[in-house]
């Protein structure tokens, strides 16, 4: 039996191509169009470029990582040649960081779940480094096929300088749930992106939580194969002092009848704490009929942080359903925390449970159980070092 599709072409369209933006440099893999950056550009100004190690030059490394994998039935993962990548529709890379990643990375590494495949356990891919001499380059694409449903979970951990490019592509109809943990040890730099392209009335949930390193700095970026997908990133950080946190967002509204919901949560306690929060949402003309939101709050617990968070919105269209941001960054609610006071419950133990209840609607939305009570227990861990062990007020 033929199947016609009877949708309006103006419906079923997508619209690719350059970004005209001072956010988004033309994506590209010509080092040349990704020059070692001085700072004063916009997408560089809060990087403390120096603390990047090594990650901006052009130079070959042979170290690796530690992959450590588990595979449901039917999943596969195998290396492919960087003209394969290609061919899938891999993300070009956006700065010079994915750009030296995707030169040096040697050949790429395909994580494959099969069309109609519906996995009743987590794909995961468990990546440690070993040591700090070398920079590391990686380059990964990830295909979940058509009408697939999949929970992918990444996690990277020990002691590494390390730059990756990442594709993350969703056939129509499928459901993907990525979950990413940076949990490096405390002198480790992480330099990351992650495109993510969403079929036809897909869906993705990506969550991201950081809470190690000294730089970590990841770029996600979102847009859409066809109308009706939806995408929701989520972001949970911890940033002690000296530390510097930067994520870069951006949902790239390609297509009609999109959605895109963005939330990120971090906390900064100790001297020198640094979080950067970037995220965009571009609407093109042709993205009629979408819904996006984009969130983030920061909770600074002690003196001596810095939090940055800049929204923004590009529109070029008015024929939305909706579209809005939101920012706020502050320390402990006074009234939240004399209302558990008044209520017989100590300071630090009100503290406690402001700090939980800040994070704890992200955590659960993980869908991993052990995950969601490791980053809890490791919240616990960050309040004992600083807020819990304060002197209480009188």
């Amino acid at each position: 039996m033929t199947v016609i599709d009877e949708t309006p072409a103006a419906a079923r369209a997508v619209e690719t191509g350059k970004v005209s933006s001072h956010l988004h440099p033309e994506p590209s893999y010509d080092l040349a169009l990704h020059p070692v950056p001085t700072g004063r550009e916009e997408i560089w100004r809060f990087t403390p470029l120096k603390r990047l190690r090594g990650l901006l030059d052009d130079a070959p490394s042979d170290a690796h990582l530690e992959w450590t994998t588990q595979l449901p039935a039917g999943v596969t993962l195998t290396p492919i040649g960087a003209d394969e990548a290609r061919e899938l529709g891999e993300f070009l890379p956006s700065d010079r960081l994915a750009a030296l990643a995707v030169a040096h990375g040697g050949d790429v590494l395909l994580l494959d779940v099969p069309a109609d495949a519906e996995l009743t356990e987590p794909v995961r891919l468990d990546l440690r480094g070993t040591g700090l001499d070398a920079v590391v380059w990686g380059h990964l694409v990830i295909r979940v096929g058509r009408h697939a449903r999949a929970t992918v979970l990444v996690e990277h951990a020990g002691a590494a300088r390390y730059s990756h490019a990442t594709s993350v592509l969703v056939g129509d109809g499928a459901q993907l749930d990525l979950v990413t943990v940076n949990d490096w040890d405390d002198e480790s730099v992480h330099a990351g992106q992650v495109g993510i392209r969403v079929g036809r009335d897909a869906r993705v949930r990506a969550s991201e939580f950081t809470i190690g390193g000294d730089l970590v700095r990841t770029t996600t970026n979102v847009e859409y194969a066809g109308p009706g997908g939806e995408a929701e990133l989520l972001g949970l950080y911890f940033a002690d002092a000296g530390q510097h946190i930067e994520h870069r967002l951006f949902a790239d509204h390609t297509a009609p009848r999109t959605k895109s919901n963005v939330v990120y949560k971090g906390a900064l306690q100790g001297e020198g704490a640094h979080t950067v929060w970037i995220g965009n949402v571009l609407i093109r003309k042709v993205a009629e009929g979408i819904e996006t939101y984009e969130e983030n709050r920061n909770l600074v617990l002690t003196d001596g942080c810095q939090a940055d968070s800049v929204p923004n919105l590009e529109i070029e269209t008015g024929e939305i359903e909706g579209a809005g941001h939101a920012s706020a960054t502050g320390r402990f609610d006074d009234e939240q925390l004399f209302y558990l006071r008044s209520r017989g419950i100590s300071e630090p133990e009100a503290r406690r449970l402001v700090v939980h209840g800040f994070f704890d609607d992200l955590i659960r939305r993980v869908g991993v159980p052990e995950l969601e009570e490791r980053l809890l227990a490791v919240v616990e861990s960050e309040l004992e070092r600083h807020v819990l062990a304060e002197k209480p007020t009188a």
